[in-house]
C-alpha cells in the first residue's frame, strides 16, 4: 500500500513539474513573432537623426520605404507602446529613457551621457534653437525677453537644468548673475507678456524646464509651449506659418537646421543672421524594446534591415 501511495504522489509531482514547465515556456519570448516597427513622423528631428544614423537617410522623409505595418507615434507614444508591446521596437531621445523599457546598446556601446560626450556612442544629434528676425516680434518686450532667454541658454544655470533633464549641455563658465544686468527687461514685471515656444517634440521637457526656471528670473512672463516637430522650428519663426496663429518666437529642432532653413523665404532669400540660431545641447537617440525582449545590442545594419522590412520576425534579428 505504501509503495502504491508513493507512486501516486510521484506521478502527481511529475505532472505538476510538466505543467510548470509548460507555463514557463508560455512566458518565453517568441522569436517567431513579427517585429512591430514604431517610428516618428516625417517632421521629427528624432526620426531624421535616427534614420541617418543607421544609414537609411532616404527613409527620414519617405514612409514608403519602411517595413509593412509600421506604427507612427510621438516620443511619449513610443515609450508607452514599448511597455506593452512585447514584440515592438522604436527609438526615442536619451532624455526620455527610464526603467519601464529596455534601451539598447548601439554598435556595442551603451547609451550614456559619458559615451555621447566622448564620441563612442554613434547615434547622437544636436538640440538647436531658432528665434525670429529682429523687429519681427509681437512687441519689443517679447523681443527683449527672447534675447535675454538666448543669453540664459549659454549659462551654467541653464546647463544644470539641461543635464537634469537627461540631455548633454554645452560647456559654460558664465552664470546668469554675471550677465543679468545686461538685460534690464528681466527686472520688470512681465506677467502680462506671452512668449511662444515650439518646434521639436523631443525637446519639450528640456524647453519647459528652462522656461520655468527663467520666467522666475525675468519678471514672470508667460511661457506658452506648443511642440509639434523640428520642421516647425523654422516654419513658425521664419517660414510661411510665422504670421499665423501658430507662429512662434522661439523654435527648437532636434536635428541640424537644413541649408534652406537658414534662409528667409522669398524670391531672393537672404541668409538668416547666425545670431538667430544656435545649438542648445547634445542628445542621443536610443533604440528601445520591451523589457522582456532578450536583445541587448543593435548595429546600424541590423536596425536598417528591421526598418526596411528585411528582418520581419525576431528570429531574423542577430543576437550580437
Amino acid at each position: 500500500m505504501k509503495k502504491w501511495l508513493i507512486a501516486v504522489v510521484l506521478l502527481f509531482a511529475f505532472a505538476g513539474l510538466v505543467a510548470c514547465e509548460e507555463v514557463e515556456d508560455q512566458d518565453e519570448f517568441d522569436l517567431t513573432s513579427t517585429v512591430v516597427v514604431y517610428t516618428r513622423d516625417t517632421s521629427s528631428g528624432t526620426r531624421d537623426g535616427f534614420m541617418n544614423g543607421i544609414g537609411f537617410g532616404d527613409a527620414a522623409t519617405d514612409d514608403s520605404l519602411l517595413a509593412d505595418g509600421f506604427v507612427t507615434k510621438d516620443n511619449a507614444g513610443i515609450m508607452t507602446a514599448m511597455t506593452v508591446d512585447e514584440y515592438g521596437i522604436g527609438y526615442v531621445s536619451l532624455s526620455s529613457i527610464n526603467d519601464t523599457i529596455k534601451g539598447l546598446e548601439f554598435e556595442g556601446v551603451e547609451p550614456t551621457i559619458e559615451n555621447v560626450m566622448n564620441n563612442t556612442y554613434g547615434l547622437k544629434r544636436p538640440f538647436n534653437w531658432m528665434v525670429r528676425a529682429e523687429g519681427d516680434y509681437p512687441s519689443q518686450a517679447v523681443e527683449d525677453l527672447v534675447e535675454a532667454f538666448v543669453a540664459f541658454l549659454g549659462t551654467t544655470d541653464a546647463a544644470d537644468i539641461i543635464a537634469n533633464k537627461g540631455a548633454i549641455a554645452l560647456s559654460s563658465t558664465v552664470t546668469w548673475d554675471d550677465i543679468k544686468d545686461d538685460y534690464p527687461i528681466t527686472l520688470e514685471d512681465n506677467s502680462l507678456v506671452v512668449v511662444r515656444f515650439g518646434g521639436s517634440n523631443s525637446i519639450t521637457s528640456v524647453a519647459t524646464a528652462l522656461t520655468t526656471a527663467f520666467t522666475a528670473k525675468a519678471g514672470n512672463f508667460v511661457a506658452e509651449h506648443d511642440h509639434t516637430g523640428s520642421s516647425d522650428a523654422y516654419k513658425r519663426t521664419y517660414g510661411d506659418q510665422k504670421d499665423g496663429d501658430v507662429g512662434k518666437d522661439v523654435g527648437f529642432a532636434s536635428r541640424p537646421f537644413k541649408d534652406a532653413e537658414k534662409l528667409t523665404p522669398g524670391d531672393e532669400p537672404v541668409a538668416i543672421d547666425e545670431a538667430n540660431y544656435g545649438q542648445l545641447a547634445w542628445d542621443a537617440i536610443v533604440a528601445i524594446v520591451h523589457k522582456d525582449n532578450p536583445i541587448t545590442n543593435m548595429t546600424a545594419e541590423t536596425l536598417k534591415k528591421i526598418y526596411e522590412g528585411t528582418y520581419s520576425t525576431w528570429a531574423d534579428v542577430p543576437t550580437a
